[in-house]
């Protein structure tokens, strides 16, 4: 295949590829939950975690953001309780990568995860306990301590806004439980026969 038809079928598909995502987002297509935006099936839901905790803080002003739940301060009587099994403040890690030809770090991985389960307010469990756990390579230099100190915090914050959006995805695709019907049910109609014809 020469150089030229190599170049004719590469920019074909480019714009087949091109047209293709023209066409899908034309029609309305959307993955869910791309637009940021994710529909709990709760009305009321109780996080927790402490009210100072810079995760809780972005997991309440999303959900209140959606309008649709309402987040509530005591557990009591909320449709979803969100139980976190350790606090990811408490499990931030920050390991040693690599080491440059010295022996020092050249390289750290920064960790940030929680565990978490989601109950109704029966007790019963929504959501098995999950979770999630994120990483982030970050260079290291001696000569530049304080720019790397302001981008580890970055890293971190950048992180937990992740951590905010997969716990969302996660509460979003639960299934709650039907609660007990409160009414008895209808009787079952007995079907009539026919009257015979004279």
């Amino acid at each position: 295949m020469t150089t030229s038809s190599q170049v004719s079928l590469l920019g074909r598909r480019a714009v087949l590829a091109l047209g293709l995502t023209v066409l899908l987002s034309a029609c309305g297509f959307h993955l869910r939950g791309s637009n940021g935006s994710f529909m709990l099936p709760f009305a009321t839901m109780y996080i927790g975690l402490p009210d100072t905790s810079p995760l809780a803080i972005g997991l309440k002003r999303y959900i209140r953001a959606i309008g649709s739940t309402e987040v509530v301060s005591t557990k009591d009587g909320a449709d979803a309780v969100l139980e976190v099994l350790n606090d990811p403040e408490r499990n931030r890690t920050k390991t040693i990568l690599s080491l440059n030809k010295n022996g020092r770090v050249q390289e750290y991985q920064l960790g940030y995860s929680i565990n978490f389960r989601v109950l109704d307010k029966e007790g019963n469990q929504l959501l098995a306990p999950t979770t999630i756990s994120l990483v982030r390579p970050i260079t290291f230099d001696e000569s530049q301590v304080l720019a790397k100190e302001t981008e580890e915090a970055a890293l971190y914050r950048d992180m937990r806004n992740d951590l905010v959006q997969q716990i969302m995805r996660r509460l979003a695709a639960i299934k709650p439980v039907l609660p007990a019907m409160s009414v008895a049910p209808v009787a079952p109609v007995t079907p009539v026969a026919p009257a015979p014809q004279q």
